[in-house]
């Protein structure tokens, strides 16, 4: 397979991780007889130190033509100012809408090696396998801003047409999985959310096979603490579930395991980990790659349909969290270098091993 990638590593380690990620991917191609070339465009505060905005139209333009998008983080103390008119989140929010990637993924499991990093008890972690689906272009991100001296509004906004494909999305995930489909709303007060909820009850209606249940946004915000290993996919608006799948990623035991999707009714997808710039570490060499290495096995699956690939990294990944080495956030001394070096390690380990196996196969048949 031919692919085209943008790179987009923006600010802080989102150039290290980036690179990482890059690694792996390269060392997929070469392993399965793949062609992938890369674009690196700017994003984000380095984006506009360059050219004064924070999505330039190269790269805009460049990632409208690729196969899928790899971005790292953007935003830093540099550009923090809330107040300023231009800010590297700007980039990010419109690249989404660019590109009309309504539905993020954002898989949550817990490795049975790293469950004593979690905050929950180990028992509450046992069988953590959840599959969150954002919606990710619309709601009070997106809706129409006031300011005056005293008072500002952010309008929060959705129609039925954007309710209905992030959803009739999580109900087809859902089918895949354990068949369980958790709605997340707050009927009792919004009335977004009313029509959030009567939406997914009529959809519901074309997938018999699912189970469905609603959670208001409060309450599954303590249910996701208490009895995490309940709930298969999540689905929700896109504030909510900005706040909730941060506050999942704990359980993980650390923001830099977690990997996440962001699809539209294409092929091209924005694929990054879901950690931020960490600028109080960056350049010094210790970030944690693995989340934008999950990502780019997500890329894989769902940009390039390379299933088996996909599987060979999470596969290494599974292998370096158990065995190590491991990085400074997840108990361990080893530099962001050395955790992608082990990976490619183990991801030669595991095709060779199944070229093995396969070899086995025909011999004996």
């Amino acid at each position: 397979m031919k692919a085209h990638i943008v790179t987009l590593p923006g600010d802080g380690v989102g150039t290290e991780v980036t690179a990482a990620a890059v690694a792996v991917l390269e060392a997929v191609a070469e392993h399965y007889g793949h062609e992938f070339d890369f674009e690196q465009h700017a994003i984000g505060g380095c984006a506009i130190d360059a050219c004064g905005e924070p999505l330039p139209g190269a790269s805009l333009a460049a990632c409208r033509k690729a196969d899928a998008v790899l971005l790292g983080a953007v935003g830093g103390p540099k550009w923090s100012d809330p107040n300023a008119p231009v800010r590297p989140e700007q980039g990010l929010l419109a690249l989404r809408a660019a590109l009309g990637v309504y539905a993020n993924l954002r898989p949550l499991q817990v490795h049975p090696a790293l469950a004593a990093l979690s905050p929950l008890k180990s028992e509450r972690l046992k069988g953590v396998d959840v599959l969150f689906v954002r919606e990710l272009t619309g709601g009070a991100y997106f809706g129409a801003k006031t300011r005056t001296a005293d008072t500002a509004t952010d309008e929060c906004k959705y129609t039925v047409a954007e309710i209905e494909r992030v959803v009739r999305r999580a109900f087809e995930l859902a089918r895949g999985r354990r068949r369980q489909l958790t709605s997340v709303d707050k009927a009792n007060v919004l009335e977004t959310s009313r029509l959030w909820r009567n939406t997914v009850q009529r959809i519901a209606a074309d997938y018999p096979d699912v189970k469905v249940e609603h959670q208001l946004v409060d309450s599954m915000a303590m249910l996701l603490l208490s009895h995490p290993a309940r709930y298969d996919v999540v689905v929700t608006e896109n504030l909510f579930g900005d706040i909730l799948t941060d506050e999942a990623a704990a359980l993980a035991g650390s923001l830099g395991l977690l990997p996440s999707a962001s699809l539209g009714d294409g092929y091209c997808g924005l694929y990054e980990p879901i950690h931020g710039s960490a600028p109080d570490i960056a350049g010094t060499g210790v970030a944690n790659p693995i989340g934008a290495i999950l990502s780019a096995a997500l890329l894989l699956r769902h940009s390039l349909g390379l299933e088996a690939e996909a599987l060979a990294i999470e596969a290494a990944v599974a292998r370096v969290l158990e065995h190590g080495p491991r990085s400074r956030d997840i108990g361990g001394h080893a530099g962001t270098d050395a955790v992608r070096d082990a990976v490619l390690v183990a991801l030669a380990d595991q095709v060779n091993t199944g070229r093995a196996f396969f070899s086995g196969v025909r011999a004996c048949g």
